[in-house]
C-alpha cells in the first residue's frame, strides 16, 4: 500500500488537550502521527499553538470551525489558521435550522461559498465535513451531493466522514471514490452497532439515561468496529487523498489516547506508514 501521512482530530482527547495540550501533542507524535487537526484551541495564541506544533515536529493539517464562527469573523479565522500554518478549514456541522430540507440551508450555501472565496484568495482551502443527516434526498440527489454541486470544486472539496456515509447507509469507499480528485483529507472513524432513535454525535455530552436512544452504538478504534479499513485506504489513495485522519467521538472501555495508539497500530498494520 502507498505511504500517507496520518493525523489525528484533538477533539477526539478534547478533555485531556484542554488540560495539557503540550501533553497530547507529544504523546501523539511519539505513537507516530504526523500532524493534527484542531477543532478549538483551548484558549492558546496562534503563536502558541505554532510553537507547540514546532516543538513537536506536528503539521496544522485542518481545522473544524463552528458555522456561526465563520460567519462572524471570517477575516480573524483565515489570519488564525495562516498563523499556524493551516491550510485546511472545514465547515464541521450545521444546526437543524441550517440543514439539507431546511429552510436556512440556502443561507448555509451563501456563506460557504463567500467563505470558500475568501480563503482561496488566502491561498487556503475550504472542507466541509459531513455526518449522516445531510444524506437526506434533494431533487433527487442527497443534501450533500446537492452541497458540493452548488459550491465549485475549486472552492470547497470534501472532508468525507467515513462513519456518518456508513451510518447513513451508503458504502464509503464507493463515496470516497465519487469525489476523486476532491478529497484531500478524509476522516477514519470506526464503530459497532445501527441506527437508533438519535444520532450519536447528538448525544455527546449527556448522562446515561439519556443515551438509551443509542445504546447499540458504539465508537471504536479503527480497525475494531465494522468499517472494512482496508477498502477505505485504498478508496482514498486511488482517489487522491493527502491525509487520513483518525477520529473518534467518544472512548468507552479506555482513555481517548490509548485508542488513538490503537487506531495508528492498525493503520500501520496495512501498510499506510
Amino acid at each position: 500500500m502507498e505511504k500517507r501521512p496520518i493525523g489525528y482530530q484533538v477533539y477526539s482527547a478534547r478533555e485531556e488537550a484542554e488540560k495539557d495540550l503540550d501533553s497530547v501533542l507529544a504523546s501523539l507524535k511519539k505513537m507516530g502521527y504526523d500532524g493534527v487537526e484542531f477543532a478549538g484551541f483551548y484558549g492558546h495564541t496562534a503563536q502558541e499553538v505554532a510553537e507547540l506544533l514546532k516543538k513537536h515536529g506536528l503539521i496544522a493539517i485542518s481545522s473544524h470551525v463552528p458555522f456561526v464562527s465563520i460567519e462572524a469573523d471570517m477575516f480573524g479565522i483565515i489570519a488564525y489558521h495562516q498563523a499556524i500554518g493551516c491550510k485546511y478549514i472545514a465547515v464541521p456541522y450545521l444546526d437543524e435550522t441550517m440543514r439539507p430540507g431546511a429552510a436556512g440551508f440556502g443561507h448555509a450555501i451563501a456563506v460557504i461559498h463567500r467563505f470558500a472565496r475568501l480563503m482561496k484568495e488566502a491561498g487556503m482551502t475550504l472542507l466541509y465535513h459531513n455526518h449522516d443527516f445531510e444524506f437526506v434526498k434533494l431533487s433527487d440527489e442527497y443534501g450533500l451531493d446537492f452541497l458540493y454541486h452548488a459550491v465549485p470544486e475549486d472552492l470547497l472539496k470534501t472532508e468525507l466522514d467515513t462513519c456518518w456515509v456508513k451510518y447513513a447507509g451508503e458504502d464509503p469507499a464507493a463515496y470516497i471514490r465519487k469525489y476523486a480528485g476532491r478529497c484531500p483529507i478524509i476522516h477514519l472513524k470506526d464503530y459497532v452497532g445501527r441506527k437508533g432513535e438519535a444520532t450519536p454525535y447528538a448525544l455527546i455530552g449527556l448522562d446515561e439515561n439519556e443515551k438509551k436512544a443509542v445504546s447499540s452504538f458504539e465508537f471504536r478504534p479503527v480497525g475494531h468496529g465494522c468499517q472494512d479499513v482496508e477498502s477505505l485506504l485504498t478508496a482514498g489513495i486511488e482517489s487522491g487523498a493527502d491525509w487520513f485522519i483518525v477520529e473518534q467521538d467518544m472512548s468507552v472501555g479506555r482513555t481517548p489516547l490509548e485508542a488513538a495508539e490503537m487506531s495508528i497500530e492498525t493503520l500501520k498494520k496495512l501498510g499506510l506508514k
